[in-house]
């Protein structure tokens, strides 16, 4: 520390104006005799960089499934579904023009919905089926975008094609052109008894969303669909695809309020909003936790300090007898701790930045090294490491590191403050 009186910065015996930040880093770059101090400050900085490493890159994954869900889950799933309480309905045009013209509405399309069991060749899966009109489609999902084979506008009316997801098609070994069979939980009496219903289709295409969606969604015409629900040339009602998702359960409403008759509105927070919620508060408890990663980092700086205030006692009798002030001794450390903080939180940022920007590729290695799935799409709603960084995660990550950092020193800084000449320089 004493190396700084040297400097031609100190005139006339008089300390310069920004003594202690001077001496701070000029303490930072020198030598010091005891390595141990330098081991625990070096500590400090690469605990606090990986601290905020990990926190970056923890958080810029959560924001990936967090728009993996909204883009993709929600892409297929429809924002809203109005019914009519009196039933299907026949003339859908007017309705959905009505809708349309609301400024916030996006797209509307017809629909018909069930649920029922695929089979082919002993093979049986669960699907939910969607009637659907191939050329109104693309105004309300992105299953148009995602087709990997075939197209939406080979689903003709009477024809009997349907769309399957490439999991559920690869479930049923079946392929384009090749036929499966649809059974609807709903019974048929017949001279010779009680049949369950049954159609053969013929598959017309096949898309891939990377989400659990492929393994249990089927797309028909409408028409087809209508006449496996016993309503030939009607309908169950309209998906609305809207600007704002997050302002759906009050829009809504406010748009069925303005149809005239009686309609209901269900909307995507009822089916998949408890899994947008998981994310949410999995992100927020996770934050959490890391953040304490950061502060256990940030606050060894005090041991680093403390040990340093100890150490330098001699040198900062000698600065107290040359004049500085308690506030200028104190100002040093904190000067000193500060460095730590700011080297490690940079270092921290450059590296969560750069992984978090190629995590999904470094996981891809991973998986085609061992052989194993990290994610599978049977446990999770998506079979890969999504990623987005978003400056605003990274300044608050930083941010915090650094307002931690920063209380770290107050402590040594102020211990170092307190230490009279006398009593250090007793035994020197």
């Amino acid at each position: 520390m004493c190396e700084a009186l040297d400097n031609p910065l100190w005139h006339n015996g008089r300390m310069p104006a920004p003594f202690s930040f001077f001496i701070g880093l000029r303490y930072t770059r020198a030598k010091r005799r005891d390595h141990f101090i330098s081991f625990i400050s070096l500590v400090s900085v690469l605990g606090l960089a990986l601290g905020v490493t990990v926190m970056i890159v923890v958080l810029s994954v959560m924001n990936g499934f967090h728009k993996e869900l909204r883009d993709r889950i929600l892409g297929m799933v429809p924002h809203a579904q109005l019914y009519s309480s009196e039933g299907p309905i026949s003339d859908w045009q007017p309705l959905a023009e009505r809708l349309q013209a609301h400024p916030q509405v996006l797209g509307t399309a017809p629909f018909v919905q069930g649920e029922g069991m695929l089979a082919n060749a002993g093979h049986v899966q669960g699907v939910l089926f969607y009637g659907v009109l191939p050329e109104r489609e693309p105004q309300v999902s992105i299953v148009a975008d995602h087709m990997v084979s075939g197209s939406l506008e080979a689903l003709q009316p009477g024809e009997f094609g349907i769309v399957l997801g490439d999991l559920l098609a690869a479930l049923l070994r079946v392929d384009i052109g090749d036929r499966v069979t649809l059974v609807v939980p709903e019974a048929s009496v017949t001279p010779a008894g009680i049949y369950p219903r049954l159609k053969r289709f013929r598959v017309v295409g096949l898309f891939s969303l990377r989400a659990e969606l492929d393994a249990s969604l089927a797309l028909m015409h409408i028409e087809d669909a209508a006449l496996l629900a016993r309503i030939p040339g009607q309908v169950q009602g309209v998906r609305v695809q809207v600007d704002d998702l997050f302002a759906m359960p009050q829009l809504g409403w406010q748009l069925a309020s303005q149809l005239p008759g009686n309609y209901q509105v269900r909307d995507w927070t009822r089916s998949h909003g408890n899994l947008f919620q998981a994310t949410q508060l999995e992100k927020r408890m996770l934050g959490l936790l890391l953040l304490m990663i950061v502060a256990v980092a940030a606050f060894n700086i005090v041991s680093s300090l403390v040990m340093l205030v100890v150490d330098k006692q001699s040198d900062i009798a000698i600065l107290r007898t040359l004049g500085a002030t308690p506030r200028q001794i104190t100002g040093i450390f904190m000067v000193q701790g500060s460095v730590i903080g700011v080297v490690g939180t940079a270092i921290g940022v450059a590296c969560g930045c750069a992984v978090a920007l190629t995590i999904s590729d470094l996981v891809s290695a991973f998986e085609a090294l061992t052989g194993r799935r990290v994610l599978s799409s049977d446990v999770y709603f998506i079979d890969y490491f999504p990623s987005q960084l978003m400056l605003g995660d990274v300044a608050t990550v930083a941010v915090a590191a650094l307002v931690m950092s920063f209380v770290a020193t107050l402590y040594p800084a102020r211990r170092a403050a307190r230490i009279e000449p006398a009593d250090a320089l007793r035994y020197e």
